[in-house]
């Protein structure tokens, strides 16, 4: 197991708890347009990669026939299974696996949801291999995820933020990014919206338990900042916003 690998577990394992109840992966209004962007029919095999505490999972079981919700941190599935139980769903199953090397046969979904999580993947074009392997030749994948500017300034300050907020995270791609390691993968894609991400600071720290040193360094980092990266991230005494971006990608014909 590769030590990002390891960080990802040990810092979830933790903080499971506090993403069920978090609003920002509770209710975002990304949810509902990822719904929206499947164009479901009601009889779609959906798998979950990288589920989290299950949110997405949830939102999309009572549209499909089946929601399989796979996460590498088993206090996370643990989550997903009392999210469901709450919402009497019996539809969703949990799998415990690595989105770089899935569980499941070829061609055994027809949709591949993932929210929240991509910025955790280490080799993130392996995941997206995976994920073609596994989808039926018209299956589609949806995509939503913080996102990097294209401007080097902010793409430093949001990646140095993150890192110190959690070693575990590995990177906020950029939607050019995304979608040429979407096209090398087999996909075509397109950004079917974005979005600002409000977030509270104090939140933003204890839901996955910052330490008090690094919490610190974060609000040096905020005071200090630029008067461009302070408009662009909005920040404000408790205050800020990243930008979200929601991909939908289907299958090329020529795969």
């Amino acid at each position: 197991m590769s030590d990002i690998k390891s960080a990802v577990q040990q810092q979830f394992e933790k903080a499971a708890a506090n993403y069920r109840t978090s609003s920002v992966h509770a209710r975002g209004e990304d949810l509902q347009w990822m719904v929206q962007a499947a164009n479901l029919t009601g009889n779609e095999r959906v798998l979950d990669a990288g589920c989290g505490a299950g949110h997405t999972a949830v939102t999309f079981a009572p549209h499909v026939r089946e929601v399989v919700a796979l996460d590498f941190t088993a206090a996370m599935l643990e989550q997903v299974e009392q999210l469901a139980a709450e919402r009497q769903l019996r539809n969703v199953s949990t799998r415990h696996g690595d989105v770089e090397k899935l569980p499941f046969e070829a061609a055994s979904f027809d949709v591949v949801v993932s929210r929240y999580s991509a910025h955790h993947w280490p080799h993130p074009l392996t995941a997206l291999q995976e994920i073609a392997r596994v989808l039926k030749p018209d299956g589609q994948f949806i995509l939503s995820d913080a996102v990097a500017a294209p401007e080097p300034l902010l793409d430093t300050f949001l990646q140095t933020l993150e890192f110190v907020r959690d070693p575990s995270h590995v990177r906020d791609h950029s939607v050019q990014q995304w979608q040429a390691m979407l096209t090398e993968a087999g996909f075509q894609s397109k950004v079917v919206t974005s979005w600002e991400i409000a977030l509270n600071f104090d939140s933003w720290v204890e839901r996955i338990g910052t330490p008090t040193g690094n919490i610190a360094t974060l609000r040096a980092l905020f005071a200090g900042a630029s008067e461009e990266v302070r408009s662009a991230f909005k920040i404000q005494p408790e205050e800020f916003a990243i930008v979200g971006a929601l991909f939908q990608a289907s299958l090329s014909m020529n795969r």
